[in-house]
């Protein structure tokens, strides 16, 4: 299997998982009565599972796109990442005017 569909399976696999988590927490700790709606309801299974499946889309996708963008290379050819920037002060002159008396 070539690397960048393994690379995919993975994200999904992982992203699903983060989503059936996300989903059980959601319901465990009652997050705006979404746990007593599910819970209380006949087709609480329904919605609990289009809660999986709608998160674990979103949350594979960001995973995949993490990893994708975590692969890039910068011009030096090193390997991409974070980036630590040094934050170089710039002095700027403003001047102040004294206020008016009314």
């Amino acid at each position: 299997m070539p690397e960048l569909v393994s690379l995919y399976v993975r994200s999904v696999a992982i992203g699903f998982g983060i989503a059936g988590v996300f989903t059980g927490s959601l319901i465990w700790w009652d997050v705006a009565g979404i746990g007593h709606l599910i819970l209380g309801s006949d087709i609480g299974l329904v919605a609990a599972a289009m809660l999986v499946v709608f998160n674990g889309i979103v949350f594979s996708a960001v995973q995949f796109a993490f990893r994708v963008m975590g692969m890039a290379e910068d011009a030096d050819g090193s390997q991409g990442g974070l980036r630590q920037h040094a934050a170089i002060p710039v002095p700027v002159r403003v001047e102040a005017r004294p206020k008016r008396r009314r």
